[in-house]
């Protein structure tokens, strides 16, 4: 059984910085990429960002420039580094692998 618990997530006044986690446990059976999606209040799921696992990154073009995407292959956790937030990124943040998703954590970007 594979778990993703986030963390990290909160109350941030525009043109701050978060810096979210996601520790997997369990065994996948392939490396696989990490990816980082968001459901904003009244819209559908997006996806922001993406670890292969060698290392490549890519972006929603909505957070290049702003987000980077991280990960840490011996500890298996994911980050997601947050800066220049804007209120349009009030969302709930999953991170996930393969079919596996975790609960979410919850990012307010408000003054």
């Amino acid at each position: 059984q594979v778990h993703l618990v986030e963390s990290g997530g909160g109350l941030v006044q525009p043109g701050g910085s978060l810096t979210l986690s996601c520790v997997i446990s369990g065994s996948v059976d392939s490396p696989n990429g990490m990816a980082w999606y968001r459901r904003a209040p009244g819209k559908q799921r997006e996806w922001v960002a993406v670890v292969t696992p060698s290392g490549q990154k890519a972006y929603n073009s909505a957070v290049d420039g702003r987000f980077t995407a991280s990960r840490d292959n011996v500890t298996n956790t994911a980050y997601l580094q947050m800066s220049n937030l804007k209120p349009d990124d009030t969302a709930v943040y999953y991170c996930n692998i393969q079919q596996f998703w975790g609960q979410g954590t919850q990012v307010t970007v408000s003054s």
